[in-house]
């Protein structure tokens, strides 16, 4: 499976420098709280730094921060103001290290009120991890999740600084809260999160665990690629004809066939199990798609001109086969028929017979029917009734439960 199942890093659309932004505060009349004041010998400066920061000259007003922390006998509240002043006109120059240095030292005088204690622990949660400095994100990160005022980025933070730090289990932990927190929220869950458990279950060859973050990031974005990931690990396993064909119906229908011996195989079973014009169709979108390499060329025109000789004459025998259906108390031949008519790609004759070998009771493969059923729903772009017929498929004894899963996630991206 490593061989063909490659990751890339995961990674979470997290503007540090935009989260740090908006829990700032830009400080205003901080020269008194609570009855304490600013020191008359650090006013002036204090004064100039105020100024330059209402102009966004920032380097200016740390110059005069300099200038007013190097003076003697200060007080702890000077020291807050002044680090606290420093920590905001850093943060504005992006200079992260310089403002975590600066808060910290503001925070270590014990005057912020509790939420300005909470606000300044998530700013410098937010630098740490931008400062790559992973065991105090993870120290400041915890007490933001327990002051109750972590939002689902700062849990989805979290999750990312675990999983740098090479920490799986905790990672998955965190990325578990950040997804309740964004549906709490309303929001959509980062396909990062599902990303980070995707990439330490395959690490650690975790098969179920990978394959239930594949499933997880399907149901999420519908992305090709990741329904190409899950149904190669479905292909490993040792399916009969019948479900592996399921299985390639899947990868089809989603567009995640990526490989031309895919498009062969899923053709030649095609072809024993009578239907040659959905195997002609296969073919063609395959060369279509450019997927054949080059050794397959021959084999591919081979498997072609054979099936398109095969489905020519059910062509010719359509009516024979209708004639047949409609006079059979049984529903096999009409299900059948309806099979046909979708490889043919006529979906409103392929609904119709199908509905009416179902009513007629007596179809051998009843998985098969409501598939063909809901796939030719979907080509009519009938997204609600062809959910109603993979809904089907539950109540259907001895449905492979791999094989029922892949069909739920196929229903619940159709809207």
């Amino acid at each position: 499976m490593k061989q063909f199942l490659k990751f890339g890093a995961p990674a979470l659309s997290v503007s540090l420098f935009a989260a740090v932004l908006l829990i700032t505060v830009i400080p205003g009349q901080a020269f008194a709280d609570k009855g304490q004041q600013i020191s008359r010998s650090i006013g002036t400066e204090m004064s100039a730094a105020q100024k330059a920061l209402k102009e966004s000259k920032w380097q200016e007003a740390i110059q005069h921060l300099d200038t007013a922390a190097a003076k003697d006998g200060l007080t702890a509240f000077d020291k807050k103001t002044i680090y606290d002043f420093k920590g905001f006109a850093y943060t504005r120059l992006q200079n992260y290290k310089a403002a975590e240095q600066a808060y910290e030292q503001a925070l270590a005088t014990g005057l912020y009120t509790a939420e300005e204690s909470s606000r300044t622990e998530r700013m410098l949660f937010r630098m740490s991890v931008s400062n790559q400095q992973y065991g105090k994100a993870l120290e400041y990160g915890k007490k933001v999740a327990e002051s109750g005022a972590a939002s689902a980025d700062d849990y989805a933070l979290m999750a990312q600084t675990y999983y740098v730090s090479k920490d799986c289990k905790n990672t998955a932990v965190w990325a578990d809260k950040a997804v309740a927190a964004a549906r709490r929220a309303g929001e959509t869950p980062k396909e990062g999160l599902y990303q980070f458990k995707l990439q330490c279950a395959f690490d650690s060859n975790d098969t179920p665990g990978t394959i239930v973050a594949l499933e997880d990031l399907v149901r999420l974005t519908g992305k090709t690629d990741y329904w190409n990931k899950l149904l190669r690990f479905d292909l490993q396993d040792k399916l009969d004809d019948h479900n592996l064909l399921m299985v390639f119906r899947v990868m089809y229908n989603t567009g995640a066939m990526s490989e031309g011996s895919y498009y062969m195989e899923m053709a030649q079973l095609l072809g024993d199990a009578a239907l040659p014009g959905e195997a002609q169709a296969v073919i063609e979108k395959g060369k279509t798609s450019g997927v054949f390499k080059d050794a397959e060329k021959d084999r591919t025109n081979r498997l072609l001109t054979s099936t398109t000789a095969r489905a020519d004459t059910d062509r010719k025998g359509l009516k024979q086969l209708e004639a047949e259906a409609a006079k059979n108390s049984a529903g096999e031949l009409s299900s059948k028929l309806g099979e046909v008519y979708y490889g043919f790609g006529d979906y409103q004759n392929a609904v119709t017979a199908i509905t009416a070998g179902l009513q007629k009771g007596q179809v051998k493969h009843l998985d098969e029917a409501y598939v063909y059923l809901g796939l030719a729903q979907v080509q009519l772009k009938n997204n609600a009734e062809a959910k109603k017929a993979f809904v089907k498929l539950k109540e259907i004894p001895n449905v492979n439960p791999k094989i029922l899963k892949l069909w739920e996630l196929y229903a619940d991206k159709l809207g």
